[in-house]
């Protein structure tokens, strides 16, 4: 996916903030694409996370 795809797909999802990382994920449609950029783009993976709204110290913690 393009970081125009991971925009328009976070975009479309209402209440992120009661959320899991997971069930955030999820209503995104974007665990598949997260799940890939964990191993392969960690940078990708920051970002999508980012823009799902989770604090920057869970970041780093689920990415390291």
């Amino acid at each position: 996916m393009t970081n125009e795809e991971i925009l328009y797909a976070v975009g479309q999802v209402e209440g992120l903030g009661g959320m899991t990382v997971n069930e955030r994920l999820f209503v995104s449609g974007l665990t598949y694409e997260f799940d890939q950029s964990i191993i392969n783009d960690k940078i990708k993976a920051a970002y999508i996370l980012e823009l799902l709204q989770v604090d920057k110290a869970s970041i780093e913690k689920i990415l390291h």
